[in-house]
């Protein structure tokens, strides 16, 4: 998994080329995204999401959706041989950093013996493509710069610990694979914000991302947030974190898809990243800024456990696969997300 010379854009199939899709978690906020994305392309999508953290508000009505477990080897190859599926992109997967400090057992199942299964169910139907939903939490701490792919791995919670046991166990399954399955990674550092035509968002069951709550915060739901920490070696002393639009995701997700249906048995890796960050402090001015004004009540708390300091990108490599961001401003995210919670009041409002 090197990166191309500087410059070089990876080949790429047409869209109009691309197979059906199966979306593991697409009921969830960035798989929902990326199928979103797909759709618009006019790329058929197969949902799969057990709907143990997935929305029925985040389902695109244009996919198929399918109510089950990414690790129902059965299922999948069922799937797969039944609507023509090619390619795999793979979002289920537990994600809360101090839930895997509290439970590491979920993550290890959910992120590894769960990847596992699906892996060999695609290897042994025959898909061409995987690509598989990383984060920056895999990498080691260190001295505050953007970090690059090929910075130390060495994660500080069983959250990313779990994605890099994934990371390497389907680099394996992948060289080893009959057809020469291509394997995507996209290591992706704060995802944020919604679709700017508000159709999905966050709408997490147990809320742990600082935007998310921010916005609810503003909107009425929360009295106030809690801000881990206000003793980082940071400017003002709060974590510092490279918030990514989650539309610029999904549509880094279709370049990788392509690349990696262009070429078989093809491995990329790429961090996903503005490289700038902002700081607990600057996204709640953010939130108030984009609320005309409205401040977002805090208080400090502890430091959680697992939490870095700073968390930023350098994701220059990115640039083979033609991605080019087009949402990088943290006052467009945060407005985009306040769009979105205020439009998902309404939605869970009519439903009642």
């Amino acid at each position: 998994m090197i990166a191309p010379p500087a410059g070089q854009i990876l080949a790429k199939i047409a869209i109009a080329d691309c197979p059906p899709v199966l979306i593991t978690g697409g009921a969830g906020y960035i798989g929902s995204h990326a199928a979103l994305a797909l759709l618009d392309l006019g790329v058929r999508v197969i949902i799969l999401d057990d709907m143990s953290t997935g929305s029925a508000l985040l389902l695109p009505p244009d996919a198929l959706f399918v109510q089950g477990r990414a690790g129902n080897g059965r299922l999948v190859r069922q799937l797969i041989a039944d609507h023509g599926i090619g390619a795999v992109m793979h979002f289920a997967a537990s994600i809360s950093v101090a839930e895997s400090v509290a439970q590491p057992a979920i993550y290890y199942r959910n992120n590894l013996v769960e990847t596992l299964a699906l892996a060999e169910a695609a290897v042994d139907a025959g898909v061409k493509a995987l690509v598989f939903s990383s984060t920056a939490a895999v990498y080691a701490e260190n001295d505050g710069r953007p970090l690059k792919e090929s910075d130390p791995i060495g994660p500080i919670n069983p959250y990313g610990a779990s994605k890099a046991m994934a990371e390497t166990m389907l680099r394996d399954i992948a060289a080893a694979s009959p057809q020469a399955m291509s394997l995507g990674i996209l290591r992706y550092f704060n995802v944020a914000g919604a679709d700017p035509q508000g159709r999905s968002g966050q709408n997490s069951k147990h809320p742990h991302h600082l935007i998310e709550i921010a916005t609810q915060v503003v909107t009425g739901q929360r009295p106030q947030i809690t801000v881990f920490g206000n003793d980082y070696p940071t400017d003002d002393g709060t974590g510092v974190r490279d918030y990514v639009h989650v539309s610029d995701v999904a549509s880094a997700h279709v370049e990788m898809l392509r690349a990696c249906l262009a070429a078989s048995g093809q491995s990329h890796l790429f961090n996903l990243g503005y490289g700038h960050g902002q700081s607990v402090l600057d996204v709640l001015a953010a939130v108030a800024q984009a609320s005309n004004g409205r401040p977002v009540p805090y208080k400090i708390g502890s430091r959680r456990a697992g939490d870095p300091a700073n968390l930023v990108a350098d994701a220059r490599a990115a640039g083979a696969l033609g991605w080019q961001p087009a949402h990088d401003d943290i006052n467009r995210i945060v407005a985009h997300a306040l769009a979105w919670e205020q439009r998902r009041q309404q939605l869970l409002a009519s439903v009642d």
